[in-house]
């Protein structure tokens, strides 16, 4: 097998694939040196910065470099002239799965190296998961993934069953769920019996969006989330009777598909650490406020667990098709 000192791989990569993993793992084991171009062009929804942090994060052995051009897709020589540029010299190699490749590498005097051009080793392309995303999760890494999945969040006042609900689509659906990190953090600082201050709420929102993205990364079409930070801008407010600038900041951050919100009409149960029954009403109603004037689509829950659980299925499942 030759061996070179310079390789290149170019494309939209919108999104990466295995077939993308394939080529550019190709490139890798023969070149010394890979620099991957990740083309980013006006109108596609995934951006070509996000792209390259998924490629860096997939092939730590590459370069990965974002660039922009207005070249027609069959401007050989253009592309070739501008590659020379990017890099400041024409490398050995450049390594593709397209019928251009062997012009664009002559016109740089590279070798083209052909991977997988009849798509046999890895039967996809970025066309067919654009089209059905969810349907091709298994063609994605994990970091890919996670941003495909749809996101829903499970959110309410205490005990209005936003766990029970969580719990029960996640096992429908076959998939995870993102436990609520503000109660994990409430059972363990009850012992000292302290105030709560601004800066924990902050923690707690930043952490909650830390784990649902970490089990993003694991779920099947769609994550099933029980909180999320915009749920803690209302809890700031419920302890400390102001709104939080970083808490809020946190949460318009993230990206949902839907929420459903679980109403107050089941019976209050005390675990031990609830102390909002007096004001359960006062939050539902916060929550319907805020999120009926948001962008995300909302549900409202009532009844029994059965009527819940069958009223978030009828909405999520459009959701994946």
């Amino acid at each position: 097998m030759t061996r070179y000192a310079t390789g290149v791989v170019i494309g939209k990569f919108y999104p990466p694939h295995r077939g993308h993993k394939h080529l550019i793992e190709t490139a890798l084991d023969q070149s010394d040196q890979v620099t991957v171009f990740v083309c980013d062009e006006d109108g596609q929804t995934i951006p070509g910065r996000l792209r390259a942090e998924w490629l860096r994060e997939i092939h730590p052995g590459a370069d990965v470099r974002v660039v922009r051009s207005s070249l027609a897709h069959e401007d050989s020589a253009g592309w070739a002239k501008a590659t020379v540029e990017w890099l400041g010299y024409a490398p050995a190699a450049v390594f593709t799965s397209e019928s251009y490749g062997d012009r664009y590498a002559a016109l740089m005097g590279s070798t083209h190296v052909c991977v997988d051009a009849e798509r046999r080793v890895v039967p996809i392309s970025a066309t067919m998961i654009r089209s059905r995303p969810r349907q091709h999760l298994d063609d994605l890494e994990p970091c890919v993934r996670a941003h495909v999945v749809r996101r829903v969040v499970i959110i309410g006042a205490e005990s209005t069953g936003t766990t029970t609900l969580s719990i029960a689509l996640a096992e429908h659906y076959q998939t995870t769920w993102v436990p609520e990190f503000g109660r994990l953090y409430t059972e363990a600082r009850r012992p000292r019996g302290e105030l709560w201050r601004s800066d924990e709420f902050t923690f707690i929102a930043v952490e909650q969006a830390r784990m649902e993205d970490a089990l993003a990364r694991l779920a099947n079409k769609v994550l099933i989330c029980d909180t999320d930070p915009f749920a803690t801008t209302i809890w700031h407010e419920r302890y400390l009777n102001a709104p939080s600038r970083a808490v809020r900041a946190v949460a318009a951050t993230r990206k949902y598909d839907l929420y459903i919100l679980t109403d107050t009409d089941i019976p209050f149960v005390q675990d031990g650490i609830r102390d909002g029954e007096h004001i359960r009403q006062w939050m539902h109603d916060r929550f319907r406020d805020e999120l009926s004037g948001m962008a995300t689509p909302l549900l409202v829950v009532s009844g029994s667990r059965e009527h819940r659980l069958a009223a978030a299925i009828a909405r999520i499942d459009p959701l994946l098709l």
